[in-house]
């Protein structure tokens, strides 16, 4: 008895959870046939603001839209051409820079006129700050040095390789021993004398006594007319 009560309870609840079950499960079956598709529910959130979907919102589709491809191209190439250009401005400023100005150039060079000037004289002018002895020799004076034996000098030159016209010579009037600058037409060879320590130079600007241990510099220069020379 106590059996047969028990199951008359059991079975009206059964039968009420499997209603409940399929209840549920009809219900699931009609919501599957009512969702919303995906790209909708994507519209959907994109109009609602959400930021989860944003990069569908902003895709470009390569096959749908190729006008965009191209723009991005064309704007992607306009940029490089702009940093090509201000690179290539860039280093012709830097290269101009490095150049020697105006200033510069015209102090690399002095030009000046010999005509004035006499036989057996010397006169001083200054090139690039330093002072630059111009001579007109004699003819006795340049056959005098040009048969000076080289084995007598100590800094062995011949007079021909000092000058490129006979008539003149042209040296840095600086002496090599300590930096002192010597005097014209003076010393016991007839050409520079350094009062500082003694050195004696020819009227070629070759050392021929005392401590120098080098002939006065011949600088760089050239005859632009026989009597106008060119100096640096």
């Amino acid at each position: 008895m106590n059996a047969f009560r028990l199951a008359n309870r059991l079975v009206p609840r059964t039968m009420g959870a499997m209603r409940s079950s399929s209840r549920i499960l009809g219900t699931t079956n009609a919501l599957r046939h009512l969702s919303v598709p995906a790209t909708q529910t994507t519209q959907a959130l994109d109009q609602l603001g959400s930021v989860d979907h944003e990069y569908e919102s902003t895709r470009v589709d390569r096959v749908a839209e190729p006008d965009r491809r191209a723009f991005t191209y064309l704007m992607l190439s306009s940029v490089q051409f702009v940093y090509a250009s201000a690179a290539r401005l860039l280093v012709v400023k830097l290269v101009a820079s490095m150049a020697p100005s105006a200033e510069v150039l015209a102090l690399a060079f002095g030009e000046f006129d010999l005509s004035a000037l006499e036989v057996g004289k010397t006169i001083m002018v200054d090139w690039r700050g330093k002072p630059i002895y111009i001579r007109r020799r004699s003819v006795a004076e340049i056959e005098k040095e040009s048969q000076v034996q080289l084995d007598h000098l100590r800094d062995q030159e011949a007079d021909s390789d000092r000058t490129i016209k006979p008539e003149f010579l042209v040296v840095v009037g600086i002496c090599p021993h300590l930096g002192c600058v010597p005097l014209p037409n003076a010393g016991d060879f007839g050409g520079f004398f350094c009062p500082c320590h003694g050195s004696h130079y020819d009227v070629s600007g070759r050392i021929r006594m005392g401590p120098a241990p080098l002939n006065l510099e011949v600088p760089p220069y050239k005859f632009i007319s026989d009597t106008t020379v060119l100096i640096g």
